[in-house]
């Protein structure tokens, strides 16, 4: 009972210092267009990504054996969606310097090497299952 007293406390005093970094950080009409961000972000997430997650996996759930298709569009979505900010906000704002790396080319590297990962397993593991159904005698479909 004390450690989780203990981890509950701890827990809002750190809430409380990020409070009050960011009420000294920001300026007041930044203060007021956060909320309106923050539920842009709510908005677009709930209303734009997850129903459109939740129809790409259902009309490749519908289809056996293509999971790794799957796996690697769920990385290539979610490493889209970390590289976002960086990729809308690249070099502007008071410093440029902030981001002076080429994000969008580090980030489209970064989903054709996904892209190519994933079409590597999926292709052995359709070259495996062939294999394995022709040594079985299996030579039938579905």
């Amino acid at each position: 009972m004390k450690i989780r007293i203990a981890l509950a406390a701890t827990g809002v005093g750190l809430g409380l210092w990020g409070l009050w970094l960011l009420l000294d950080a920001l300026e007041p009409p930044a203060l007021l267009r956060l909320p309106l961000w923050l539920g842009g972000a709510v908005l677009a997430d709930d209303f734009v990504l997850v129903p459109l997650t939740l129809a790409v996996g259902w009309l490749l759930t519908r289809r056996s054996g293509l999971g790794t298709i799957r796996t690697t569009l769920t990385f290539v979505g979610l490493t889209t969606l970390i590289a976002t900010p960086l990729l809308l906000r690249q070099g502007t704002g008071v410093n440029p310097t902030v981001l002076p790396r080429n994000y969008l080319r580090d980030w489209l590297l970064l989903e054709a090497a996904l892209i190519t990962v994933g079409l590597i397993v999926f292709a052995a593991q359709r070259f495996t299952l062939r294999r394995s159904r022709a040594s079985s005698g299996d030579m039938g479909g579905r």
